[in-house]
């Protein structure tokens, strides 16, 4: 089942951060809006999608496979925002998403974005922002977590 994307969900999401509503709905119209049921598959690790994906209603898992086994390493939130590797380097999937519950998801494909470079560059660079600022959110997070594995196994710096 298919929506329309709604501009004022997309301002609230991390891409829409830094554009105003008219850029949002801008972005808005590249985009599509895509319904989920409880444990549908969205994207699977290793396919060659390079899409961006925005959360914009309920939570998606994201899960690798470790020895045969699908484990979630992460559970997504509204606003929230996966693929940005994908969806830059155009890159095979390293995880896959599957809903957890209804899920409404907000997607784009490169080409489609890179078409708004030349009428719209604010929104290309807005966006472009958005996603280096998911990306060292992410990468600090996993930084924490390695550092307190590393707390954990040595046990320093914590109640262990």
């Amino acid at each position: 089942m298919s929506e329309k994307v709604d501009a004022k969900r997309l301002r609230a999401s991390a891409v829409g951060e830094d554009l105003s509503e008219q850029e949002c709905q801008t972005l808005a119209g590249i985009m599509e809006a895509r319904q989920l049921q409880d444990g549908e598959r969205l994207v699977a690790e290793g396919q060659a999608d390079n899409t961006l994906f925005i959360l914009v209603d309920g939570r998606l898992a994201v899960t690798g496979n470790v020895l045969g086994q699908e484990i979630v390493v992460y559970t997504m939130k509204v606003g929230e925002v996966a693929g940005t590797r994908a969806f830059v380097d155009r890159t095979p999937r390293k995880a896959t998403l599957r809903a957890v519950g209804p899920a409404t998801v907000y997607s784009m494909k490169p080409d489609a974005f890179e078409s708004l470079l030349d009428k719209h560059p604010h929104i290309v660079y807005g966006v472009m922002r958005a996603l280096f600022r998911i990306t060292h959110a992410n990468l600090m997070r996993m930084n924490q977590e390695s550092q307190e594995l590393v707390n954990y196994v040595s046990k320093v710096r914590g109640r262990y």
